[in-house]
């Protein structure tokens, strides 16, 4: 692939990163406004300016619109740009840390507020689960191509499994203590796992 259409495809996802970060702030104001079972489809539609269709073609239910995003591009992205001469786990670390590093205060006010709903609302943190499971994946295939082995070893997958752990274990602290940089608390759990989890 030539380096226009990887900065045409660089641009595409961002742009529809964008847009579905916008229709979540609308939808998150709206829930704190309304409450989320109260919340419909439509009202969040409107908020965002766009159509009801157009919502669908980003999130496929309410619930997608609290649990997905489209950063798994960037992720990737991130993810092959790291020196070789990394450890898979600083890979992964920069690579996380660096997804943040451009999101404005909006997408990070965004971002909290829908980490907090995910971790309380009882339907909204059984749905992630399914979302945790692809993460997990994506993971799995992208570590097992940097280190040349194959994405069902187990090695691996014990390895893409730590990482989403620690995204869980962050996700949770971060509902309970929502006043804190998610990450500074992302970059400590990963220096804390980097030296070995001592406790």
């Amino acid at each position: 692939m030539s380096t226009e259409n990887k900065r045409n495809i660089g641009l595409r996802e961002r742009k529809k990163a964008k847009t579905m970060a916008n229709v979540q702030m609308h939808a998150m104001r709206l829930f704190r406004e309304l409450g989320y079972n109260a919340t419909t489809v439509e009202q969040i539609a409107e908020a965002a300016e766009i159509s009801p269709s157009t919502f669908f073609r980003y999130f496929s239910t309410k619930e997608d619109v609290v649990i997905t995003d489209n950063y798994d591009p960037l992720l990737i992205a991130a993810f092959e740009d790291q020196p070789s001469d990394l450890s898979p786990l600083q890979a992964v670390r920069n690579a996380m840390l660096s997804g943040m590093v451009d999101m404005s205060p909006d997408e990070l006010d965004t971002m909290r507020e829908r980490n907090q709903l995910i971790m309380t609302v009882p339907e909204l943190r059984g749905a992630s689960l399914n979302n945790l499971i692809q993460t997990m994946q994506l993971f799995t295939e992208l570590v097992a191509k940097r280190v040349g082995r194959k994405p069902d070893d187990l090695a691996v997958r014990t390895f893409a499994g730590i990482v989403v752990g620690v995204n869980i274990s962050v996700m949770l602290y971060y509902a309970e203590n929502p006043d804190k940089d998610f990450s500074k608390l992302m970059d400590e759990a990963f220096s804390n796992l980097e030296n070995g989890l001592p406790l």
